[in-house]
């Protein structure tokens, strides 16, 4: 029997149920708009709070994905250790991951290829609590239908060992990337504002000298960047919002911003 990562956050993050959530997720990827004329992005960047939060910034960079629905079959999924310390990154020891929507594979493959790196391990405590990678996996269940995933929890790592990781695991049209971060913390509403255009602007410009003060997934989200220079990936911003434009006060706000990285030749126009 398959070792199986359970779900950690549902009924926290998102609906505990299967049939709300399913009802839930849907009825945000109907809201939200794909770009007109563009094929679907090689990579995505959308936040990971609670849905009630930032489940409709993040649909907005899902819905991206639509044209690529029937097609993609692997996931690399990566973003920030919030619990536990990682000296570079973290692969899940489980053979799949778990959600009310159903069991997601975890790519063996994949996992075989990481593990020969020198900064790639194996921390089953590192991915138990993790709410980063999972409330990701609901809007991908609800896309996709069948795939596999690789989810990395990174630590102490650099953008450019970020970057050698995702060139590694690049694939075909049928890879799809997304990396999961959020955006400035406990700022003003105003404040939040300020800080989070400029690194939307930064990001779309493809800097790779991100902070974690500007975005808590600042090393996957540079090494985005990074390998979007190598391979000419052309960034979008999506929807840039804080917890004070959904469901939170504004003395107090965290930022949530979607990202889209299309491939050359294939962008919105």
């Amino acid at each position: 029997m398959a070792l199986v990562r359970a779900a950690a956050i549902a009924g926290l993050f998102y609906p505990g149920s299967a049939d709300e959530l399913a009802r839930s997720v849907d009825a945000m990827l109907a809201a939200a708009q794909p770009c007109a004329g563009a094929d679907a992005p090689k990579a995505i960047i959308a936040p990971h709070a609670g849905f009630i939060y930032s489940g409709a910034v993040a649909a907005s960079a899902y819905a991206q994905l639509a044209p690529a629905r029937d097609r993609i079959k692997r996931v690399i999924l990566l973003g920030p250790a919030h619990r536990v310390a990682i000296h570079g990154m973290a692969l899940p020891s489980a053979e799949a991951f778990a959600t009310p929507l159903g069991v997601v594979p975890i790519d063996q493959d994949g996992v075989k290829t990481l593990i020969k790196l020198p900064f790639v391990g194996q921390n089953a405590e590192a991915h138990r609590l993790e709410h980063c990678l999972e409330v990701q996996l609901p809007f991908l269940q609800k896309m996709f239908g069948e795939f596999t995933l690789l989810p990395l929890a990174v630590g102490r790592a650099s953008a450019g060992e970020v970057a050698q990781v995702l060139d590694l695991l690049w694939g075909d049209e049928e890879t799809l990337i997304v990396i999961s971060s959020d955006m400035s913390h406990y700022l003003s509403y105003d404040e939040a504002r300020v800080v989070d255009d400029g690194t939307a602007r930064a990001i779309v410009n493809l800097r790779t000298d991100i902070t974690h003060h500007q975005a808590c997934g600042a090393t996957p989200v540079s090494g985005l960047t990074l390998l979007a220079q190598r391979r000419g990936l052309k960034p979008s911003l999506i929807d840039l919002r804080n917890s004070g434009d959904t469901a939170g006060d504004k003395s107090r706000v965290v930022g949530y911003g979607a990202f889209a990285f299309h491939e050359p030749g294939l962008a919105p126009h």
